[in-house]
């Protein structure tokens, strides 16, 4: 019965050796396979284009916050949960957040920045050539350049709403270093924000054909005490005939001037 015993025993080891085996050849195989069917550039880097939009929370606020009136809840989307606000900054960032119904820079119309472009909840497309990408937001039309052409920022320091964008490719991952902000933006609808020495580090990664992590490290020596990292998914979309529409807030004051309207007594 001993004899019997480990021989019983050795097929049961070696059927789970086996098992492991596959398993692991599997993941890899379909690893390989997914990373094969990703879109490609002609020259093999991954191609972003397409319409891309989250379905996150995040521009509500960044943070963890249970629902509000003017917010659903949400687990947030910050790396350790909180932002690393310096004191002083603490203090504007709450009193934004109490005149966020009227303070948010969005609610005027103006351009969302080159993070919050990326999370707010409408659709954004992206153009993507050799040496640059475009990404055009639905939000205001916003036209963001992000260049693959190895060039570095300009030396004179500038102010623009979405920053200068460099990038480079580590692997298949889209590394964009954005500085030169004009620090007239918010982070999100809460009051979250940042001042014009603000310096971004994105990552933008496929995980699979339809469907890229993006990443930003943010760090800003006026605002914040060190470093942080956001995170968000994008989807793209694969709707029949999808396309951006226009959404300029600031023309909203003149809708009843234009288009022309039909005089009501007009055969």
């Amino acid at each position: 019965m001993k004899t019997l015993s480990l021989q019983l025993g050795k097929p049961s080891w070696r059927v789970g050796l086996h098992a492991l085996i596959l398993v692991v050849a599997s993941t890899l195989t379909s690893q390989a396979y997914a990373a094969e069917k990703l879109p490609r550039l002609a020259n093999g880097k991954p191609d972003f284009s397409g319409i891309w939009q989250t379905t996150s929370a995040a521009d509500y606020d960044l943070e963890p916050h249970s629902n509000r009136k003017d917010a659903p809840p949400s687990a947030g989307n910050v790396e350790g949960n909180l932002i690393p606000y310096l004191p002083k900054a603490l203090e504007q960032r709450k009193k934004n957040f109490e005149a966020r119904a009227t303070d948010d820079p969005a609610l005027k119309g103006y351009t969302l920045g080159a993070v919050r472009g990326v999370y707010y909840p409408e659709p954004f497309q992206i153009f993507q050539r050799a040496n640059d990408l475009f990404v055009v937001h639905q939000f205001g039309h916003s036209v963001r350049t992000i260049y693959t052409n190895g060039t570095d920022h300009p030396l004179e320091p500038n102010d623009w709403w979405l920053g200068d964008s460099r990038a480079k490719w580590e692997g298949d991952t889209l590394v964009v270093d954005v500085k030169h902000f004009n620090g007239k933006t918010w982070l999100d609808r809460s009051g979250n924000f940042h001042s014009d020495a603000l310096h971004v580090v994105e990552k933008w990664k496929y995980l699979d054909a339809n469907t890229i992590e993006y990443k930003a490290t943010l760090e800003d020596e006026n605002v914040y005490s060190k470093p942080w990292t956001l995170s968000v998914i994008l989807y793209r979309h694969r709707e029949k005939n999808f396309q951006l529409i226009e959404d300029y807030r600031f023309t909203l004051d003149y809708d009843e001037y234009y288009p022309p309207k039909r005089p009501a007594n007009a055969e």
